[in-house]
């Protein structure tokens, strides 16, 4: 395994020395109510991504507990998303379903141990008796009823005597807990709907607190990693499994950042809104961000690896800027596509002067790709440009083709325009050209300078195609709804013309077309008699100018040359972010996205070296700030216009590392930082966000806790290990979360050893 090790794979590596479990176990738990998405790829990666690292194992287990929404279709769509970024459950694919009788009987239990009842109060009551955060719930009336009418009355859900919504089964735990998802959880709601696997055998179905713990338990996980939003659904967790008493080795759950990227939705409902809706065309719609949609637009597997790799596993909520996705794909094709021509918008060139055809030689590849293969182009005196190659009034920095400025066609010969043909309402239909003998590409004599070169197809080789040009869905930073959809995302070019070897030869499935971007075979639609070409993505971003503020209309609006990128890559580096960036992953040992991200940018580097200026404060904490919090400011305005300081970021970042504060409340600070310009120090103390990490200030609290629960300490030290997550949940509650949970573990388990 890597040196580099994630929080969770610290967590991981710890348990493992400690002898706690002989192997891990981890299990990817998506729920088959839609397709999944990027957000589900960094999850797939991160689970299969642990257990492969140390050698151990993950399940794949569809969460089917809602007959309402699930689905084979997204049964099937989840597995090929697996397999398709390369993982293998072998013979673990499991169903929540499956597991209906055993979590039944659990449940039993429960009412049996007076743990559980059956509660007949309506929707709307349960909301209003479960209290306010500040305000403690009230019980029930039937959480009286006696062991036997609760279980009655469970039989009886589970046969389909009631109608939806006239019982319900929930924990009976604490109605005045700080954390409402103490209050007497829901385990079980009816409902009457036929399930795609087990058809109508029941008519209650487990919530997912009560399954997901109990499943994990039954499959022998180790480690059930969570996204943050189920931080407060961990106590269910464990009390279900403490409460029924269940034999070690147990899971334990534990939570990391989900992913969110901007100008994207990740949302189910908001995704099938798009689906249902006919916004955009089915699951598998190459402008959606689920696997399918990514697979078919034409991205590989090993970009979005690289892409969950680089941006890491976090313990706050952040927003990812999607370039960085669409930098990890082009960084991926760059060095493996072939390059060939394309017309999206074809233009007639007729070569006055040029007699006959030939074949020319035209390698694939550039120089500089350490790949071979090469085919021939026809030429002949009919040739199509692209419409945009060509400018009968340019303006400053044009340096294709004008009627003054000749200009070379790639591979071939240098053209100069003669004459322009024009239709009735003046648009140009042809253009006439002569050609330098001469100036054939690779045996150049002409002594002809051009600036640049322009791509073209033969008119009677050239292959017409269907080009679908998609774009981002969104064309909002921070999509809401429908009137956020980006009416551009798809263009269809269905008279492109296409060099004939890319037809003929097949040289691959994925290609760039030279200046447009990088396009793949359509999986689908695709055909030799009806080729399609989905792009993938362009050859730079060409959002960040649509980012940029508009001039105000006091500005006198100035006219910028258009300098065109004819063969262009993504932009290298200067020597100087060459330089940063080489010291940025060297010497401080930053991640290489992080890293690029402060390379590239000037007004980020300068921030973060100032930062960095502070002491006590690690490189890495500051660059994940940085490159984060701070650069979503620094969008909009320059550095001297923020309200808070390099250095404040710095102290931020020295109060993270020494654990002070959780990642959780760094945010929160953060935001505070902005809108005051507060030190972090005195936001922290006015706020008394401050974790509790003194063993001084700890350790009479849990003096106390177990001088009030004497018998629970008898029950321990007798072998009962698993009440040593009850004395640190009290003692967490006791603290209002503020005690640092690694402390208070460490002296729990050292105060009850005696």
């Amino acid at each position: 395994m890597s040196e580099s090790k994630d929080f969770l794979r610290a967590i991981v590596a710890e348990d493992l020395k400690a002898g706690k479990y002989e192997t891990v176990h981890t299990r990817f738990p998506p729920e088959p109510n839609g397709f999944p998405h990027i957000g589900h790829a960094k999850s797939i990666t991160l689970n299969f991504g642990i257990a492969r690292d140390f050698n151990g194992l993950c399940n794949l287990r569809m969460d089917d507990t809602d007959p309402t929404k699930e689905d084979m279709k997204f049964v099937e769509a989840l597995k090929d998303a697996v397999k398709w970024l390369g993982f293998d459950w072998e013979e673990r694919l499991y169903f929540t379903s499956d597991y209906f009788p055993k979590l039944y009987g659990y449940a039993q239990e429960l009412i049996k141990m007076g743990k559980a009842y059956v509660d007949s109060l309506n929707e709307e009551e349960i909301r209003e008796y479960r209290g306010t955060v500040t305000e403690p719930g009230r019980r029930s009336k039937y959480a009286e009823r006696s062991v036997e009418e609760n279980l009655d009355l469970f039989e009886r859900m589970k046969n389909g005597e009631f109608a939806e919504g006239e019982h319900v089964l929930r924990a009976k735990i604490d109605m005045s807990a700080a954390n409402m998802k103490m209050r007497d959880p829901l385990l079980y709601r009816i409902r009457h709907a036929t399930h795609y696997r087990v058809g109508d055998a029941w008519h209650i179905y487990p919530m997912y607190d009560f399954a997901h713990c109990l499943s994990d338990y039954i499959e022998g996980i180790s480690h059930s990693f969570c996204t943050l939003e189920f931080e407060n659904n961990r106590d269910i967790y464990d009390w279900v499994i403490e409460t029924l008493g269940l034999p070690p080795p147990r899971p334990y759950q534990y939570e990391f950042a989900r992913l969110n990227m901007n100008y994207t939705v990740m949302s189910k409902r908001k995704l099938l809104e798009l689906v249902e809706g006919g916004y955009v065309n089915g699951w598998d719609d190459p402008r959606l961000p689920t696997i399918a949609g990514y697979k078919r637009r034409g991205y590989t597997p090993e970009s979005i690896l690289t892409f969950c790799e680089q941006i890491g596993v976090a313990k706050a909520n952040s927003t990812v800027d999607v370039a960085q996705l669409e930098f990890c794909i082009r960084d991926d094709l760059n060095t493996k596509v072939p390059r060939v021509m394309c017309v999206l918008d074809p233009l007639k060139v007729t070569i006055v002067n040029y007699e006959g055809s030939e074949e020319l030689d035209a390698s694939y590849y550039p120089h500089d790709v350490p790949k071979e293969g090469s085919r021939k182009l026809p030429f002949s005196k009919e040739v199509y440009i692209d419409r945009s190659d060509f400018s009968e009034n340019p303006p400053k920095g044009y340096f294709r083709l004008t009627p003054e400025q000749p200009v070379r066609l790639k591979h071939a010969y240098i053209i100069a325009c003669k004459e322009v043909i024009k239709d009735k309402e003046g648009n140009i239909v042809e253009i006439k050209a002569e050609y330098y003998p001469d100036s054939k590409s690779g045996s150049d004599t002409s002594g002809i300078k051009v600036r640049s070169a322009i791509q073209w197809v033969d008119a009677k080789r050239a292959k017409r195609v269907e080009v679908r040009l998609y774009d981002r869905l969104y064309k909002v930073e921070a999509p809401e709804g429908l009137d956020d959809l980006n009416p551009d995302s798809l263009k269809v070019a269905k008279g492109a013309l296409i060099e004939p070897a890319v037809i003929e030869e097949k040289p691959d499935v994925r290609f760039q077309f030279e200046r447009e971007g990088y396009f793949y075979v359509d999986p689908v639609d695709y055909s030799d008699e009806a080729p399609v070409f989905n792009k993938i993505v362009g050859l730079k971003d060409s959002w960040g100018k649509k980012k940029k503020k508009a001039p105000k209309a006091t500005e006198k609006k100035q006219k910028q040359p258009q300098k065109q990128q004819i063969d262009g890559e993504e932009a290298p580096m200067s020597e100087e972010e060459k330089a940063r960036f080489e010291v940025y992953t060297g010497k401080l040992g930053l991640n290489h996205a992080v890293a690029n991200t402060l390379a590239r940018d000037a007004k980020l580097s300068a921030f973060f070296e100032e930062a960095m200026g502070a002491e006590g404060a690690g490189a890495v904490t500051i660059a994940n700030l940085v490159a984060n919090e701070v650069a979503r400011e620094l969008k909009e305005q320059d550095a001297d216009a923020l309200k808070f300081t390099p250095q404040h970021v710095a102290e931020l970042a020295k109060m993270l590392d020494s654990e002070q504060i959780s990642s959780k409340i760094a945010k929160e600070v953060f935001e505070l930082m902005v809108q005051s310009g507060d030190a972090p120090e005195k936001i922290v103390e006015e706020k008394g966000l401050r974790q509790i990490s003194d063993p001084a200030v700890i350790a009479p609290i849990i003096d106390d806790i177990m001088e009030k629960n004497p018998d629970n300490v008898a029950k321990y030290r007798e072998g009962n290990s698993k009440l040593l997550g009850f004395f640190v949940g009290q003692t967490l509650k006791a603290t209002g979360g503020k005690a640092n949970p690694k402390v208070v573990n460490e002296l729990v388990a050292e105060k009850l050893r005696g």
